[in-house]
């Protein structure tokens, strides 16, 4: 039987984000098996690893709140046969390391390689010892996306060692995340965009209205992630009121959903008046 994830980081079923990833960073330094000579720190940092990769995304964190491990469990029949993972998308996290250049597998169990997690969390990278294989290093190259390339995913084309080689960049990659090819690493850096703003796979943007818009109500066409909609915004609106647009975020990467589009309405006051329009607003009682 796995432990609970919750006990494993240390805190409760209630626990913010930041106190997920604050109890992940103590936990994960303390057991490196770089660090920790210990017999079992191994063995301890998968397992913490583990617990963050779960209880750090929403969409999994919410799975295991309601069917525990077996969310994640081949053998489990709480998702008609199938688990979490394979209802929801692909979602093969099983590490093919190399030794000396000979294929060797090491299974974590349906997680991603504990070491991976680490270093997009940490930054940086060493070779390290696992099950006594050593890692082998494999270069790693840096590659600037825009916002929607890397929330769409893209097919791009790089500059490996006097090589042009196609790459595809899956949908839902985020910044500072690394995509492991066969032969190198890739190292994402996303371009802030003006317009959306990215909160794991949720996106947010702003979009002004009219004072006479928010009392009176209106249909305005809002640019999504691929095409613009038309949404209804209702009279008597507040300031910064939000709209969600369910699944028109980002695709996770992993294959765990898709997020939502948020819309803030930002009710613009004109700051200047006609001395009409401020007779106007005056009978109004506004």
């Amino acid at each position: 039987m796995k432990r609970d994830f919750y006990e494993v980081l240390g805190v409760n079923k209630n626990a913010s984000k930041e106190e997920i990833k604050s109890a992940y960073r103590k936990q994960a330094m303390s057991w490196h098996p770089d660090k920790n000579k210990a017999p079992e720190a191994e063995e301890k940092f998968k397992e913490i690893n583990e617990a963050y990769e779960v209880l750090s995304n929403t969409d999994k964190k919410s799975a295991y709140d309601q069917f525990g491990n077996a969310a994640f469990d081949p053998n489990s029949g709480n998702f008609g046969g199938h688990t979490y993972s394979q209802q929801n998308g692909p979602f093969n996290f099983t590490w093919q390391g190399q030794n000396g250049g000979q294929g060797a597998d090491f299974d974590f169990g349906g997680f991603s390689n504990p070491f991976d997690i680490f270093e997009q969390f940490f930054g940086g990278g060493t070779a390290f010892n696992f099950g006594g294989q050593q890692r082998r290093q494999i270069p790693t190259y840096k590659i600037q996306l825009s916002f929607l390339e890397a929330a769409l995913g893209c097919e791009k084309e790089v500059d490996i060692d006097g090589h042009r080689k196609k790459i595809k960049i899956p949908a839902g990659v985020d910044d500072g995340q690394r995509i492991k090819f066969q032969e190198f690493n890739l190292y994402i850096d996303v371009i802030p965009d003006k317009y959306f703003k990215r909160e794991g796979n949720d996106v947010y943007v702003n979009e002004n209205i009219s004072l006479s818009q928010a009392i009176l109500g209106d249909v305005i066409e809002v640019q999504t992630l691929k095409e613009k909609l038309k949404i209804r915004v209702k009279s008597g609106t507040q300031p910064n009121t939000l709209v969600r647009l369910r699944g028109q975020g980002i695709k996770d990467v992993a294959g765990y959903g898709v997020g939502d589009l948020y819309i803030r309405l930002v009710i613009v006051i004109p700051s200047r008046l006609s001395s009409k329009q401020k007779e106007l607003i005056n009978e109004l009682g506004l």
